[in-house]
């Protein structure tokens, strides 16, 4: 086995998130030059939960929940970025394990990195229920970083599956902005725990400052 070829090659295969852009931002119609990536997304889950790990003191194995936001999206290498209103859980689930499994499947401890997707999967751990919480706010979080610059354009969205959803339709009813929409919807969704939900209310509540410090 060679070994240098399989980091060179697994390095190459995962190089491909930075050209797969969010499909969530595609449908919706984000008007930006350049949209958020796969690549960005994992970056930005790692850097919240960082920032989420360091305020709110939480007792878990940061590093064990580095590597899980890591890789948590390497099936979309294979099978491309799904929204939830695309496809259902369970397909979702079967196509991207057996991705998985495939672009592992050269790695020694390829086995070992497989069952660390499963357990952000299955989300019973606390570094899984941690990192699933960090995954979901950031796209809540940057939604609001779209917003800011009007990047979307809520009268043109007839081929929006997401923008179709009843309960999307009822928040948008009641004067809601769209990332205002975007955050409540995730609140209603995703069982923030008290401290993500902290942070899901400041965002959504307040100007997110993007100036450099």
């Amino acid at each position: 086995m060679n070994k240098a070829k399989n980091v060179v090659d697994f390095y190459v295969l995962c190089n491909k998130l930075k050209y797969v852009i969010r499909s969530g931002w595609i449908n919706w119609g984000v008007k930006k030059d350049r949209l958020e990536s796969v690549a960005e997304h994992i970056y930005g889950t790692q850097m919240l939960a960082i920032s989420m790990w360091s305020e709110f003191k939480y007792d878990i194995d940061i590093k064990k929940v580095l590597t899980m936001l890591a890789v948590h999206e390497l099936e979309e290498i294979v099978i491309g970025d799904f929204t939830q209103f695309e496809i259902d859980k369970q397909t979702k689930a079967e196509m991207g394990h057996k991705a998985v499994k495939q672009i592992l499947s050269s790695l020694l401890s390829g086995k070992t990195i497989e069952d660390l997707i499963l357990e952000f999967d299955e989300r019973k751990s606390a570094e899984a229920k941690f990192a699933y919480e960090c995954d979901k706010l950031e796209c809540d979080i940057q939604s609001k970083l779209y917003d800011k610059e009007n990047c979307v354009d809520l009268t043109n969205q007839q081929s929006n599956k997401a923008y179709q959803d009843p309960e999307v339709q009822k928040l948008l009813a009641s004067n809601k902005s769209w990332s205002e929409m975007w955050i409540l919807f995730g609140q209603n969704h995703y069982n923030y725990d008290q401290n993500f939900l902290e942070v899901s209310n400041y965002a959504l509540n307040n100007q997110i400052d993007t100036e450099t410090k």
